[in-house]
């Protein structure tokens, strides 16, 4: 069982339901297409890189639940499947940590905004 966050680059959506249009768009245009991967955007590169140095992806201690995140990012869009036993504690950083650059964060099972 894993717990997921969507960390995307874009204006701020007004609100929980454009910013869940927002997430289908970019998922289904970036992530589920089956045409040529696109590299993640530097802002997002960046992003989980500063995830990865808190939370590395191999270990017994990694909260990972689909390492290497990596391979989560596609353009401007990283998504990102937690252990669910870590969920608060790491969703809390990543959240956190995509405001300090200037991302949006967004709970697709709570068709929320983390703010």
């Amino acid at each position: 069982m894993s717990f997921d966050l969507a960390v995307w680059d874009c204006e701020q959506p007004l609100d929980d339901d454009a910013a869940g249009s927002a997430f289908d768009e970019l998922y289904e245009r970036y992530l589920e297409s089956e045409e040529t991967a696109v590299p993640p955007s530097p802002r997002i590169e960046a992003y989980v890189n500063a995830l990865i140095e808190r939370y590395p992806e191999d270990g017994r201690d990694s909260p990972w639940a689909s390492p290497p995140i990596t391979d989560e990012a596609s353009g401007p869009i990283v998504y990102l499947l937690m252990s669910y036993v870590r969920a608060e504690e790491v969703s809390e950083y990543a959240a956190s940590l995509a405001r300090e650059y200037g991302l949006i964060c967004y709970d697709p099972q709570g068709e929320t905004l983390r703010s």
